[in-house]
């Protein structure tokens, strides 16, 4: 079989221009970058804000496995099969990030005839977004030991310093680092650090902002520290703001590309799910409804992450009402969580499989708490057997939800056919029996410790939660600087409903411990950190980089 890159390569692209045609954008809104990428104009974005909104579907999944799950593959094969049901639809993603694409990963726009082109853009430098939030990120660094350099007017706490400089790749030997070193000419040594760009604030700013003015309210707000008396210190005060937003004016206009099957597809922003909200901007969310019958979105990691953030975060601040979940899986994936070792997993085993699905029953449970109604997808594999997939088909129908046997990966639109037959029928039964109820799962005005409880016992299933010293601290002292009336972004292992990734299936009297609470002001939101969350990746002992190159001809090879 052709590998992705082999496919996307010999796909037939249309010019941008025509695929702005499909869903009504003039060529006057186009910012082209190339023949097959464009931005969209701030102006058409306005223009379009009045039309009537189509339907919001989330793409989610269960806690992520190394046999794969595949989510962003049927999101994309979702959108592809929606036109062969008669059915307007539009996708909307987040940008990759090129650190985990020369890690691990080596590329993330689907797989298979579920892909996202131009495929080599997408996974490298794209329409340089990441590059200027990169820059944002550290104009502000560079502010800060400017200002500490040139006398300290705001009397910066250099030992209080939050805010660290970023890069969109992984780099493990600068995750601590002491900056001005070299004597007075360099400014005052500090112990500093790097995160990966879309671990940034920024991210979660340019992914949250609805303007240009929006945005420059966020940049100014982001803390980057506090003073010898303990107040907050902002990026506002350091009088930046606006030059950091000089850097994202082009950055925050949504891309518009295409699937390999002609699909439209909004690709804009790309937070990380573990440590940030793991959604795509609202601006392309909320412009992909107003241009299509559905829209199709996904969130990060599994639903405990991803789901739980795009609902109690992206929602709330984007007014948005979801009208469907679709929650993906493998049986390879389950049967993994019943104790199946990675080698085995092509093997049936109907036992193990009976014993992981409970990790799909709880992720279900979690989506209806919201009021929306679920569909799940299997992602199919050519060694799932007749008895576990009626296994999972069983186990679906005893939780009251629709499963679909999903072949987007092999068969692109028509191997989704039945998907999207089953999601437009669920929204549409839903709509008829005035079930669409969604809500987020908690008040924003409830206190800190509060909503953490609320997210840990009824999304992750935790009996109760524990706070080191350190967050016991600084939630009180975020309450007394009146960070608390915001939601909660809580930052824990993709691989558990708990924070221990080694509790695979649906883990039962845990404990989450919250070992630090930091805020994202600018982002409108307060961090709560559990376990050992990796802002800044390292490469593995093989980096995909090692596998990847580019001949005399242009044509790129290695990206999968």
């Amino acid at each position: 079989m052709k590998t992705d890159i082999e496919i996307a390569q010999s796909a037939k692209m249309l010019p941008i221009r025509e695929i702005a045609d499909k869903v009504g954008i003039p060529e006057d809104a186009l910012e082209y970058y190339g023949k097959y990428k464009a931005k969209l104009s701030d102006e058409f974005i306005a223009e379009a804000a009045s039309k009537k909104d189509g339907k919001l579907i989330l793409v989610t999944a269960i806690n992520p496995t190394p046999a794969g799950e595949g989510k962003t593959t049927v999101t994309v094969g979702l959108g592809q099969a929606m036109p062969k049901i008669g059915k307007s639809a539009i996708i909307a993603l987040r940008e990759p990030s090129m650190g985990p694409v020369m890690g691990v990963k080596g590329g993330a726009a689907g797989g298979g005839y579920a892909q996202v082109v131009p495929m080599e853009d997408i996974n490298l430098h794209f329409t340089g977004d990441m590059h200027a939030i990169t820059a944002a990120n550290n104009l502000l660094s560079a502010a800060i030991d400017n200002h500490i350099h040139q006398g300290n007017a705001l009397n910066i706490d250099v030992r209080r310093i939050t805010w660290k400089r970023c890069l969109d790749m992984n780099d493990r030997a600068l995750r601590e680092v002491v900056v001005g070193l070299g004597g007075k000419v360099n400014g005052f040594p500090r112990e500093d650090g790097f995160m990966i760009t879309v671990a940034s604030e920024i991210m979660a700013i340019l992914c949250l902002a609805t303007d240009m003015t929006d945005l420059k309210n966020r940049l100014a707000r982001i803390v980057i520290g506090y003073n010898t008396d303990g107040k907050p210190v902002t990026a506002g005060d350091l009088e930046v703001a606006g030059a950091m937003g000089l850097l994202l004016h082009d950055a925050i206009k949504p891309n518009l590309v295409q699937t390999l099957e002609n699909t439209p597809c909004l690709m804009h922003g790309g937070p990380f799910a573990n440590i940030a909200h793991g959604c795509n901007s609202i601006r392309a969310t909320k412009l992909g409804m107003k241009l299509a019958d559905y829209c199709i979105t996904e969130a990060g990691f599994g639903s405990d992450l991803g789901a739980e953030k795009f609902f109690d975060i992206k929602c709330r601040f984007g007014e948005l009402k979801p009208s469907c979940v679709v929650l993906v899986a493998t049986i390879r994936a389950l049967k993994y969580n019943g104790g199946v070792k990675k080698v085995d997993l092509s093997e049936e085993n109907v036992e193990a499989l009976k014993s992981g699905i409970v990790n799909l029953g709880k992720h279900i449970e979690n989506m209806h708490k919201y009021g929306v109604p679920v569909v799940v997808a299997i992602n199919r594999f050519g060694t799932d057997t007749d008895a576990e997939i009626k296994v999972v088909e069983n186990y679906c129908a005893e939780k009251g939800v629709l499963a679909s046997m999903c072949e987007v990966f092999a068969k692109g639109g028509d191997g989704g056919t039945d998907l999207a037959g089953k999601v437009v029928a669920t929204i549409e039964n839903a709509e008829k029996e005035n079930k669409l109820n969604f809500a987020p799962i908690y008040d924003a005005d409830l206190p800190i410790k509060e909503k953490i409880a609320t997210i840990a016992k009824e999304i992750y299933g935790a009996k109760d939660v524990a706070y080191t010293a350190k967050a016991e601290k600084a939630i009180k002292e975020l309450t007394e600087l009146g960070f608390d009336k915001t939601p909660v972004c809580m930052a824990k292992t993709q691989y558990s409903l708990s924070d221990n990734p080694t509790l695979l299936g649906r883990p039962e009297d845990f404990t989450i411990t919250v070992r630090e609470v930091r805020v994202s002001a600018g982002a409108g939101f307060v961090v709560a950190l559990t376990g050992d969350v990796m802002t800044m990746p390292g490469l593995p002992k093989v980096p995909a980089a090692n596998k990847m190159d580019i001949d005399n001809d242009g044509t790129i090879t290695g990206l999968f």
